[in-house]
């Protein structure tokens, strides 16, 4: 009979993770987690303080699964392969969407992917106030994106979007602008909903270019 893995945080973590994608985030629990791990409860507690430790430790491990840009990257670049990254992941595990953000203990990866993300802007002479806007936008984009593609009432592939659409079908009398927009860009077109996503990102990656290069300058950071 093979030794039984020693238990460490980093396993307790990522069975953690693996109760979440199986059952969602409400279902991960020191006792969730220790019957996944084939243990008890009671066993997990010399390794993590507790549940809150837990879901610290949880949103910190969706941060290091994100891939990062390197220290040479354009950042163009660096900011487009993190997003796409960062929207695999999250579609992946999107339990994480509503709970990376919100958890108070900032963990080690968290605080890496966010130094490294402002670093790779900072050099490329992006103002501070700049770098933080440019981060909130495409992170607000990329969450934003993965809240709609998870709840899309369809199969995101091929097809699927024309066969919900053809089913919906608004009189055209009444919507016409919808009614045209199906017409045009979905209906007989082979619309896939993310093909969106390039797209989107590259509109927000070239008003940041503006900024960046002579454009309006950026406000500063102050309440709306």
């Amino acid at each position: 009979m093979p030794a039984r893995q020693p238990l460490n945080p980093a396993r307790i973590i990522t069975a953690a993770a693996a109760v979440a994608d199986r059952s969602g985030l409400a279902a991960v629990s020191m006792r969730s987690v220790g019957k996944e791990l084939g243990v008890e409860a009671m066993s997990l507690y010399h390794h993590i303080p507790g549940k809150e430790a837990l879901l610290d430790g949880l949103a910190d491990w969706v941060f290091a699964q994100v891939e990062l840009p390197g220290p040479d990257d354009p950042w163009r670049e660096a900011m487009a392969s993190r997003a796409g990254s960062a929207r695999a992941v999250l579609a992946r595990h999107s339990w994480a969407l509503g709970m990376i953000e919100s958890r108070s203990a900032a963990g080690p990866q968290l605080l890496r992917h966010h130094d490294t993300v402002l670093g790779t802007l900072l050099a490329a002479g992006f103002p501070m106030a700049l770098a933080v806007h440019a981060f909130s936008v495409i992170d607000a984009y990329v969450y934003g994106f993965v809240l709609t593609e998870v709840n899309l009432p369809f199969e995101p592939t091929d097809g699927a979007a024309e066969a919900f659409a053809a089913e919906m079908a608004p009189p055209p009398d009444e919507y016409p602008h919808l009614s045209r927009m199906l017409t045009e860009l979905v209906l007989g077109r082979e619309y896939v909903f993310a093909d969106e996503f390039g797209y989107g990102l590259e509109l927000i990656l070239d008003g940041l270019e503006r900024r960046l290069h002579g454009g309006s300058p950026s406000p500063p950071i102050v309440g709306a």
